[in-house]
């Protein structure tokens, strides 16, 4: 073990006192309670018949108080978590309340609400015959009061460390709010739910002052356990103790069997030991290639789907495509880019899409019921659930029957080469394996419209040439349209049929991967493609540069007009000494970073007459001009190798 790992921090004295008073000031009375038990008599104590009432009587208080916490904390600790309204500071206060609120004060608020001359209580009493105080369900009222904060807060935190990637990505599989709600929330947050259960289910055993202000304190009624301690203190002082011994050994057991977990965010995270397991990328089998030993195609459903929309909001853009096209969509950061793919499948506020797949008008229909399959970036399997689990999630969300659903899913998962993964769970996965299984749960969601945000961007090279190789492959036969966010220019050139570039939510160009490439009309997606791009406005011989300078090309534009030249990086030659000869456009530079390529090498070269261009040379010819960094360079470029674009 490193030197590193075992040093330990010393803490200032000035910190560490005051801590370690902190200890003892609330160590001190816990020893005083084990130092004057009497060990001796504490059987005795614990099994006369008050005590055993008493216990007997907190135990089903306490139990019907976490069921009624559990009734309503758990949709308040939701509607607190996702939904935003007006008074939800307050609504939190109040739930805040009963934690700083004296308990016997809790108890008068309990009175003159629920009790016989409260707001509540005639009414209670005239229509259901109902009478709280003084009675057992009067007390579990005020335990409900005083501990349903434990569980409101705990599964609130876990709500808000819990992504939406997840709810949403289970919505547009078909899947309603009710049934991802408690088949995808619940089970995620379910670690801080069980804190919070337990938590509650502790203060709830221990309540003593709203149950005898609210519901008095009657033998066989109210009088439960910490009561029970209450009136012992006055003539048994010893027997008071042996039952505060029992109530401290419950809360104990209680906090170290949750060790923490109430303060954690319980979201899925994966053991040291499943990430020491967790296999490396396999090969794709023969089904993910389509070659021998594929199974039979998974029928589709029939019909083909064309797509029109028109979105409005920050995406300000009309999209019509024919059935089967891909349409990649690219852009810089805060493009509009996901904002789109979020406004088609109707979960964001900043962008509204009327969205038409073949004939049928899906634009008021909530996401589960638009039949629009989303891959966000991670992925989002749900962790809880096995990779045949996550496929067959789509088809069991619309009613499909389980066997044909996990029969279908697992036709789905051998055709992307992942079929024999099928009972592992995600963090058993490699991220190609992962990717693929989510891409399987998409399709075999069966879509009218599919949608993908960068589902490739997290792979390694190769896994992603496998990955871009099946997805290409099965994108082929689908009956509607694929929208894929993208970065890589060979994923939008291999894989789409269009490509949509966007700027501050307008569609800057809608046309096939050639067209973008020979003649890209944005500066982001030039650069993107590996070309110069130099934005400027045209004049007679050719461009005035934004940032200065001038360019001489051989085909000009109409004077004024706003341009982008486009010079590639291997049209641009690197000299020692100034060139001679034809070439129109010459500076001089620095050489400021030198990149592999491939085979090739890139090299960044700053000047003080034109903006940072970059070129393309062999290693060869790199080390014949003998390049490194701060190295004095020209550059020269053909008027004719230049391409300008009109904006």
């Amino acid at each position: 073990m490193s030197r590193a790992r075992t040093r330990r921090t010393r803490p200032p004295l000035t910190l560490a006192l005051p801590a370690m008073l902190a200890v003892a000031f609330l160590l001190l009375p816990l020893i005083g309670i084990l130092a004057r038990t009497p060990w001796g008599e504490l059987g005795a104590h614990l099994s006369s018949p008050g005590v055993v009432e008493a216990l007997k009587l907190s135990l089903l208080v306490s139990f019907w108080a976490l069921g009624l916490s559990l009734l309503l904390g758990v949709p308040l600790a939701w509607l607190l978590a996702r939904v935003e309204f007006r008074g939800k500071a307050l609504v939190r206060s109040l739930v805040l309340l009963p934690m700083v609120l004296p308990p016997t004060v809790g108890g008068v608020a309990l009175l003159l609400g629920f009790g016989r001359r409260g707001l509540l209580g005639p009414w209670l009493e005239g229509t259901f015959g109902i009478t709280l105080p003084f009675h057992t369900s009067g007390a579990v009222v005020a335990a409900t009061f005083v501990a349903m904060p434990f569980l409101v807060i705990s599964l609130e935190g876990a709500l808000g460390g819990l992504k939406q990637s997840y709810e949403e990505t289970a919505a547009s599989l078909g899947a309603s709010p009710v049934r991802v709600f408690f088949t995808v929330t619940l089970p995620m947050v379910a670690p801080g739910l069980v804190a919070g259960a337990a938590l509650t289910w502790a203060r709830a055993l221990g309540e003593f002052g709203a149950t005898i202000t609210f519901a008095g304190n009657l033998p066989g009624t109210t009088q439960t356990l910490p009561l029970q301690v209450y009136l012992l203190l006055q003539d048994q002082p010893e027997a008071a103790t042996s039952v505060s011994l029992l109530l401290l050994a419950i809360a104990m057991a209680v906090l170290i069997a949750l060790r923490g977990r109430w303060t954690s965010t319980p979201v899925a995270r994966r053991t040291e030991a499943e990430a020491a397991a967790r296999p490396a990328e396999e090969p794709a089998q023969d089904a993910a290639e389509g070659g021998p030993g594929a199974p039979d195609p998974v029928r589709e459903p029939a019909g083909h789907w064309p797509l029109h929309a028109t979105v409005t909001g920050f995406n300000r853009l009309t999209l019509d495509a024919e059935p089967g096209t891909t349409i990649a969509v690219v852009g810089e950061n805060g493009a509009g880019k996901t904002t789109l793919l979020r406004a088609l499948l109707g979960l964001t506020p900043r962008a509204h899409a009327a969205l038409r797949l073949g004939d049928t008008d899906v634009t008021a229909l909530p996401p589960h019921r638009r039949q629009v399959a989303w891959v966000p970036q991670d992925g989002a399997l749900f962790p809880h659930l096995s990779a045949l689990a996550n496929t067959a999630y789509g088809l069991r969300a619309r009613r499909v029957p389980r066997a044909e659903a996990r029969r279908e899913a697992l036709l789905w998962l051998d055709r992307l080469g992942v079929g024999h993964l099928a009972h592992r769970r995600p963090a058993q996965l490699s991220g190609g394996q992962a990717q693929r299984v989510a891409l399987a749960r998409a399709l075999a969601a069966r879509p009218r419209l599919l949608l993908l945000d960068e589902p490739l961007a997290a792979l390694d090279q190769t896994t992603r040439a496998r990955v871009r190789h099946t997805l290409r492959t099965h994108l082929a036969g689908f009956g509607g349209v694929c929208l894929i966010v993208t970065h890589d220019p060979v994923e939008a050139v291999s894989l789409a049929d269009r490509v949509l570039v966007l700027s501050d939510g307008l569609a800057l160009q809608d046309a096939p991967p050639a067209e973008v490439s020979r003649h890209p009309r944005s500066p982001w997606v030039a650069r993107m493609l590996g070309r110069n791009a130099w934005p400027g406005t045209a004049s007679e011989d050719g461009l005035v540069l934004a940032e200065g300078g001038r360019l001489v090309v051989a085909e000009a534009l109409p004077a004024g007009a706003p341009a982008l030249a486009i010079i590639a990086p291997e049209a641009v030659s690197v000299h020692r000494e100034r060139p001679g000869g034809s070439p129109r456009n010459v500076w001089r530079g620095t050489v400021r970073e030198i990149t592999s390529v491939g085979s090739r090498l890139r090299v960044l070269i700053a000047s003080a007459g034109a903006p940072d261009l970059v070129a393309e040379i062999t290693p060869d010819a790199a080390a014949e001009l003998g390049l490194a960094d701060g190295a004095e360079v020209w550059t020269s470029v053909k008027a004719t190798e230049v391409t300008l674009v009109r904006l």
